[in-house]
């Protein structure tokens, strides 16, 4: 069967990432609460901040032969994974050590970083039965690799479900380090908003290191706990390296997108020894350098300055007061056959229906009489489950719209199961 090539590429006038899609928060018609993004409010005090640093890195440029725009040094700029490791030590109430941290431009580049360079091709993946859906879509690209979702209770993922997971498809790599990964988001989990429990925790290391696996943990959201509520150990704190069957077996992937502004692409890998010799050898990092060196060099003039700190606290109060309203008005006017998990921080509320509800047919309603979006939870499972489930996203809008939104969503839905 011959095939028709496309013969021209369209060139779509794209202001941002949401653009000519559904997930649009921009338009003006309808509320959306899709999308886990900053909104103008917060991104436009960027402007000020970086023209700051901005003019102060230049400053230090010019009596330094311009170096920031040479190549950098493949694992990013001393000055600036020092900077990130005691913004991240501040922040968690706990130690990050700068020998650990490599610069990358965002979570997504670290996850394919970590896929193209540490695990087998032909092993396996394992995932939370509702998971972050673009990650979801990134392992699918890498075809070769099987992925197997895992059941997910409210204290995390299931422990013995994940043994035998790991039992059934255990191989040995003669090609790479791990022969599989498990992705979590262990601190206010994406969609679902809960966090693993301590005893979780402990049980994934003894388990990843039983089997040899590599978790990688999406902690994007860990520094935005809200309330009265303290920074979550995160993870790679568990791993220990004073233990004596310590192997590297945890990777904290990292970004700024959600806490200052995702078109910075600047975020991080936390990587243990294991991990981090390979990584920073790789041809990715040898042949270009550091991944962003030039916004690296902003950004060390940001911490320096304490102008990252001063916009990160202001994000955090603003997501908090998002947060604690939205969370209000659920607890308030939510139908009693509808629950929702109240999360201790991060960007997203899951409200699960009634089993014999689709979500995707109140979006429908929803879009319909409210012009109101959110995304129904089917997208967030590889086997297209949870579908009398839905996630909103509490980063974008201003806390009055939020209420709206939320007030008109909990009188639709009454109307919906007729009550």
């Amino acid at each position: 069967m011959e095939v028709n090539y496309p013969r021209n590429n369209e060139d779509k006038k794209l202001e941002h990432l949401f653009d000519d899609s559904d997930l649009n928060v921009y338009d003006q018609n309808v509320i959306n609460l899709g999308v886990g993004a900053p909104g103008p409010d917060i991104l436009v005090n960027c402007c000020e901040i970086f023209e700051k640093a901005t003019i102060h890195r230049m400053k230090k440029e010019t009596v330094n032969q311009g170096m920031l725009f040479q190549y950098g040094p493949p694992v990013g700029l001393p000055e600036v994974r020092s900077g990130i490791a005691n913004f991240l030590t501040e922040a968690y109430k706990s130690e990050v050590k700068s020998e650990d941290i490599i610069v990358t431009t965002g979570a997504t580049q670290g996850m394919h970083i970590i896929l193209s360079t540490l695990i087998d091709l032909n092993g396996y993946i394992f995932v939370d039965e509702v998971t972050y859906m673009v990650a979801l879509e990134t392992f699918q690209q890498f075809n070769t690799l099987k992925i197997i979702p895992v059941k997910l209770n409210s204290d995390g993922v299931d422990i013995d479900e994940l043994r035998a997971g790991l039992k059934k498809n255990h191989f040995k790599s003669e090609s790479k380090s791990y022969w599989g990964l498990y992705y979590a988001i262990p601190t206010y989990h994406n969609p679902t908003g809960i966090i693993f429990s301590k005893d979780i925790l402990e049980k994934l290391i003894s388990l990843a290191r039983e089997f040899d696996i590599l978790v990688a943990c999406d902690d994007v959201y860990n520094t935005l706990y809200y309330g009265n509520n303290d920074a979550q150990k995160r993870l790679y704190a568990y791993d220990n390296l004073n233990d004596e069957d310590f192997k590297g077996n945890v990777i904290s992937n990292g970004s700024f997108s959600k806490i200052i502004g995702p078109g910075l692409r600047f975020g991080w890998l936390e990587a243990p020894p294991r991990c981090k010799i390979i990584l920073e050898s790789s041809g990715i990092f040898n042949s270009g350098g550091c991944l962003n060196n030039f916004t690296s060099g902003i950004m060390a003039s940001l911490f320096e300055l304490k102008l990252a700190q001063s916009h990160a606290k202001m994000v955090k109060d603003l997501y908090q007061e998002r947060m604690l309203a939205t969370c209000e008005i659920l607890n308030n006017h939510l139908p009693k056959s509808c629950k929702f998990i109240e999360p201790q921080g991060g960007y997203f509320i899951w409200i699960k229906l009634p089993e014999h509800v689709d979500a995707n047919d109140f979006l429908r309603v929803c879009l319909e009489n409210n012009k109101i979006f959110f995304i129904p939870g089917n997208r967030f499972s590889f086997d297209n489950s949870f579908k009398n489930c839905f996630r909103i996203s509490i980063a974008f809008h201003k806390k009055e719209v939020m209420i709206r939104a939320m007030m008109q969503i909990c009188d639709e839905l009454k109307k919906y199961l007729n009550l």
